[in-house]
């Protein structure tokens, strides 16, 4: 992939290959992603599975009005142990394979979790993106840049044909970030958001394989993916 490392500790590698427990749902990701050693690595970021230490950087920025205000999940106020509970159900989610949700944080300090960005699997082939950014990090290009990320490795580790996302249309700095990665416009209409009370006006956006493909220079499924032993 253009720019970006798909890396795996040496833990990734002991013995056959694990499988993920059995469960309802669609597994799209293979067992490379489902450990906690997975990592990506941008030109500024890398982005790895969520974990509690992370606990008191995601409350800071999920407890922010102009984060939560454009999300479907996030509540406003954020209740306590909300950022716990977001990072089990990450790590439970990427464990079956079923997602692929990490968070970023910067090359220079990857100590602080600046953000997160997901992929999730709910329809055989189709992927949905989500993200968010702790705002003192906006116009930096971090979304974006994590963003082209997830969809590489998201085409690259998976037989996934579109990943699908959408932007409340009051929030066009979200849309775009959707359109900087490639996506197309398909339509308006109303979303489920939990968080906001009910169904929420949204622009929806869409990236195939094949766009993706051709916007990657022909790479397609042939997309550098390197399993690093070793990560400077």
């Amino acid at each position: 992939m253009k720019g970006v490392r798909i890396a795996a500790f040496p833990s990734s590698f002991r013995g056959p290959s694990k499988r993920a427990p059995r469960w309802s749902g669609v597994e799209m990701f293979p067992d490379l992603a489902r450990d906690d050693v997975f990592r990506l690595e941008t030109a500024r970021l890398w982005l790895r599975w969520p974990r509690a230490a992370d606990a008191a950087a995601i409350d800071r920025y999920c407890s922010r009005w102009e984060v939560a205000q454009f999300t479907a999940r996030i509540p406003h106020p954020y209740p306590a142990g909300s950022a716990e509970r977001f990072i089990f159900a990450a790590r439970e989610g990427n464990a079956t394979g079923r997602d692929l949700t990490l968070v970023l944080t910067p090359l220079r300090d990857m100590r602080e979790a600046i953000g997160a960005v997901s992929l999730e699997g709910r329809a055989q082939g189709r992927l949905t993106l989500g993200y968010a950014v702790a705002p003192e990090h906006w116009g930096k290009g971090f979304a974006t840049e994590a963003v082209e990320a997830i969809l590489d490795a998201g085409f690259a580790l998976t037989d996934a044909v579109e990943i699908v996302a959408s932007s409340h249309v009051d929030n066009p700095a979200s849309r775009r970030v959707l359109e900087k990665s490639g996506f197309a416009f398909v339509g308006t209409g109303l979303e489920g958001a939990p968080a906001r009370g009910g169904l929420v006006p949204c622009d929806r956006f869409a990236l195939s394989r094949a766009a993706w493909s051709a916007r990657r220079g022909g790479m397609g499924a042939h997309a550098t993916v390197t399993d690093l032993h070793e990560v400077p």
